[in-house]
């Protein structure tokens, strides 16, 4: 890529991975989606073992100017990472930020005119954070448009907001050096609502046509500049999941889009939605040119898996009036306080209770922050670490975790035991890239 300046090191890292994955080398990079201070601490502990960059990416509903579900504005992610960072102990040096669907995703009820002015917020205020991996995703319809916009229109408002992205640099930091990547996947943020019948490859002329279509607005706007520093795109490889399955990749039906990637200069694609794949699958995508593996809800979801065993341990420790019942408060609040699962999971019982708790999509996620949630969690490890646990306890629950500690690689305290759980996790996708 011609660049008039010298990138960062974590940059050209980037940079790096991107060319040495189209020349054939099997390296990749994985994204850490999600703002859960336990898991970043997991993730963040991985990137430590194995002395590489962490990529974190912040969503457009989770962080946005008016604080997203979490809280937080893009100026509050950053401190609120390095803070974790010099937790763990993992060079802030070392951490890329990245904005996942950056466009007027939140938005989409209202006109487009309305949606995109805040989106164009959302760009500058993610930029003027340090946040240098930029995916835009104007693919959403607005109130009033067709359900399915045009790639020119999908196009032309990217470069809108990759305008206001590089000028924001300008005026921030003296120059530019965002990467950018372009496309968007099916489902749309957020998870599958339903259950998947199938799933479409997306055809070699339709990212085709995503590529050019983007190219010529950004050439139209004088981005070239901005174009040359394009090193993703976001395409369907064929895997997903739903509330209880997942697609796992098949090599033969992304073949095409693998062979197409050769003939598009400087990219890679962005592959959503990995969570939950089989560790050979990652090695497959990586192999395949899907360079850059998101993953969110599966590390949640270990979270989710962790806490709920150490509840069933608490239960056998704890007198009952000191527990924290913590499946049960969850439960509680996700009945009183619908709205962030009510249109992903079907209502009827048992089936609604049982998505709550365990759905692949993980909607839970969404209620950590909850103040009577995180009452019940820190009380849940307060209970538990004034107590010894029982190895046969720890074995009948988490019975990875009870095999490290029997290897004399981890300490049976509850932290510790929550954190090596999430690291399978990160585990799999270091392995892959």
């Amino acid at each position: 890529m011609a660049l008039n300046h010298r990138l960062s090191k974590n940059m050209q890292h980037l940079l790096d991975i991107i060319a040495n994955n189209r020349a054939g080398k099997a390296q990749g990079i994985y994204a850490i989606c999600t703002a859960h201070p336990m898991v970043l601490e997991a993730a963040l502990q991985q990137g430590k073992q194995d002395g590489r960059p962490v990529l974190i990416e912040a969503t457009a509903n989770q962080v946005n100017q008016f604080g997203g579900y979490t809280g937080m504005q893009p100026a509050d992610f950053r401190p609120y990472i390095e803070k974790i960072a010099a937790e763990v102990g993992f060079p802030r040096k070392d951490i890329i930020l990245g904005g996942d669907h950056l466009g007027p995703v939140c938005w989409c009820d209202e006109p487009a005119e309305q949606a995109l002015a805040k989106a164009r917020d959302l760009i500058a205020a993610y930029v003027a954070a340090g946040f240098k991996k930029i995916h835009l995703d104007t693919s959403m319809a607005c109130a009033g448009e067709a359900d399915a916009l045009s790639d020119a229109t999908v196009a032309t408002r990217a470069a809108e907001l990759c305008a206001v992205a590089e000028h924001t640099a300008q005026e921030a930091f003296g120059e530019s050096e965002l990467l950018y990547v372009v496309g968007t996947e099916v489902p749309k943020p957020g998870g599958a609502r339903e259950a998947i019948e199938g799933l479409q490859v997306t055809p070699t002329a339709a990212a085709l046509q995503t590529v050019e279509a983007h190219k010529n607005a950004f050439l139209a706007r004088g981005l070239e500049s901005a174009w040359s520093r394009v090193i993703g795109l976001v395409v369907q490889p064929g895997v997903e999941f739903d509330h209880t399955a997942v697609y796992d990749y098949v090599p033969e039906a992304a073949a095409e889009l693998s062979v197409l990637i050769n003939d598009i200069p400087n990219l890679v694609y962005e592959a959503h939605s990995t969570d939950y794949q089989p560790a050979h699958a990652y090695a497959a995508l990586v192999r395949d040119h899907f360079a850059i593996l998101k993953v969110g809800p599966q590390l949640t979801h270990a979270l989710r898996e962790a806490l709920f065993a150490l509840s069933h341990i608490e239960q056998e420790l704890i007198a009952a009036e000191k527990r924290a019942n913590l499946p049960a408060v969850c439960e509680q609040v996700m009945v009183d306080e619908p709205q962030s699962w009510a249109r992903y999971y079907p209502a009827e019982e048992p089936q609604g209770r049982l998505y709550r708790r365990y759905s692949y999509s993980d909607r839970i996620r969404y209620y950590w922050n909850r103040p009577v949630i995180h009452n019940a969690l820190t009380r849940l490890l307060q209970n538990l670490s004034a107590v010894a646990l029982p190895l046969p306890l720890i074995s009948q629950y988490m019975p990875l975790q009870y095999k490290a500690i029997r290897a004399g690689l981890l300490d049976a305290n509850p932290r510790a035991l929550i954190r090596h759980h999430i690291m399978q996790v990160t585990a799999a996708y270091a392995a892959a890239c």
